[in-house]
């Protein structure tokens, strides 16, 4: 028979588990770590154990010290897959005025659905073959901005935009001269070549999804308000209130249960 002690655990806890959660005492579930000593915790537990800290604070945090070493930390890291890994900010969590929209966060969330979910509304082939590509799109940049914010989880990244933003008006420009020359399927190539290039090196293992989804913007011609509820629409999420000629029908309010974004979404533990 195993002994209990007071909190209710097993004695046999550290031999079942050589490294628990520090927290929780049971395995660790979603591997996170503070940014600073990283030590490992359960991404809930950590975020639970840092709302209660914030709590007991008047103002608005930007660290706390870790429960084991009392190290300031400034951000929580997670979701690494061997390739990227998200970084979000003690001030992130908590911070009314923090740059991180509900937009934003449909825009990340969309990252980790299937692609292709639009391709039956928005033709990006008759895109390049009709040549709308030679028309400038007055919404891209706010796009961009958004998009770009929201994969990086960064708010300034206005040297990433503007260097995008230049590629495609080269390719804008040099097109325009020569519309004639090479066929739509080429001209779409290059673009995805160029455009990737540029993104790469601050998107990473995003960068071909981020390049897909901006080919959906721009074949789409619509602003950004009317694309999201379109996008909203398909995928099921609750849509923004949006007056489309399409008419489609509502949707489903339901909401996918998507991996490491629960530091996202509204206080749930009752906790003011």
């Amino acid at each position: 028979m195993e002994n209990k002690d007071q909190s209710g655990g097993s004695s046999s806890c550290s031999s079942e588990n050589p490294n628990p959660c520090p927290i929780c005492l049971g395995p660790v579930v979603e591997d996170s770590y503070l940014d600073k000593c990283f030590h490992k915790f359960c991404y809930n537990c950590i975020v639970h154990w840092t709302k209660v800290v914030a709590s007991k604070h008047s103002s608005l945090l930007s660290s706390v010290k870790c429960p084991l070493c009392k190290t300031e930390n400034v951000s929580i890291i997670h979701g690494y897959d061997g390739t990227y890994f998200q970084r979000n900010y003690i001030s992130q969590i908590f911070g009314d005025s923090f740059f991180f929209s509900k937009a934003h966060r449909y825009r990340l969330q969309s990252y980790y659905t299937e692609p292709g979910i639009l391709n039956d509304v928005f033709n990006v082939s008759r895109y390049w073959k009709s040549r709308k590509y030679l028309q400038s799109n007055q919404w891209l940049q706010s796009w961009l901005r958004r998009e770009i914010q929201a994969v990086m989880q960064e708010e300034d990244v206005e040297i990433v935009v503007h260097h995008i933003l230049g590629v495609v008006d080269s390719f804008l420009k040099r097109n325009k001269q020569r519309c004639q020359m090479g066929t739509p399927e080429t001209k779409e190539e290059d673009f995805k070549a160029l455009v990737s290039d540029a993104a790469r090196p601050f998107l990473m293992a995003r960068t071909d999804r981020f390049v897909n989804e901006m080919q959906l913007f721009l074949a789409s011609a619509l602003n950004i308000e009317a694309y999201d509820a379109v996008y909203m629409q398909r995928l099921g999420w609750n849509t923004p209130r949006v007056t489309m000629e399409s008419g489609e029908g509502e949707t489903s309010g339901q909401t996918p249960v998507i991996p490491y974004l629960h530091i996202f979404d509204e206080d749930s533990d009752g906790t003011d």
